[in-house]
């Protein structure tokens, strides 16, 4: 791993725990949890906005004004838009997406929540996403956050991983196993 790289990880989760520790002391994680991962969806779904973000070109007092306008229409806590205009000033914004990642895998961790990847050869509704969620928080006896994707090239079943356990249900794997023994045979 690169010294660069390591730097980026290690002061991305300085500034999540910073965030964490701001959200916990004014009682508000769930809330500042909920604006992050408004602001992360904002910077994977707009170009103009992430571009914007990361352009050296920008001065940091538009890159920080463009924060405030978003943190004021979406109505951002006092905790998340003093905590934005922190990392813009130090200059710091390039780092933005893994800070929230950061901050989130925080959160998630001090509530005892496990992460689950789950593919699925169809696309599976918010209902049936959140049945299979409950399900298996029952059988762990832990909350669970399901990262779901839609893959159809499993032809059938799903796929889903806890940790270093992995279910594979799909038609895919079944099918590579039976070229595998009649290879064999």
């Amino acid at each position: 791993m690169s010294s660069k790289s390591t730097f980026s990880n290690a002061t991305s989760k300085s500034y999540a725990l910073a965030l964490y520790e701001i959200s916990k002391e004014s009682s508000s994680i769930d809330i500042v949890e909920n604006e992050m991962r408004g602001l992360n969806k904002l910077l994977n779904e707009s170009i103009d906005f992430k571009k914007t973000i990361l352009s050296p070109l920008t001065t940091t007092d538009d890159k920080q004004s463009v924060l405030f306008k978003i943190a004021e229409q979406n109505n951002f806590s006092l905790s998340s838009k003093k905590f934005l205009g922190f990392v813009a000033k130090k200059n710091r914004l390039f780092f933005l997406e893994k800070i929230i990642k950061s901050f989130l895998n925080i959160v998630s961790h001090s509530k005892g929540e496990l992460k689950a990847k789950l593919v699925s050869s169809k696309e599976l509704s918010k209902e049936e996403q959140k049945k299979i969620q409950d399900d298996f928080s029952k059988d762990l006896k832990s909350p669970l956050v399901i990262d779901y994707k839609f893959d159809p090239s499993l032809i059938g079943g799903l796929v889903i991983q806890i940790g270093s356990t992995m279910v594979d249900a799909s038609i895919k794997t079944k099918l590579k196993k039976l070229e595998m023994k009649m290879l064999e045979a």
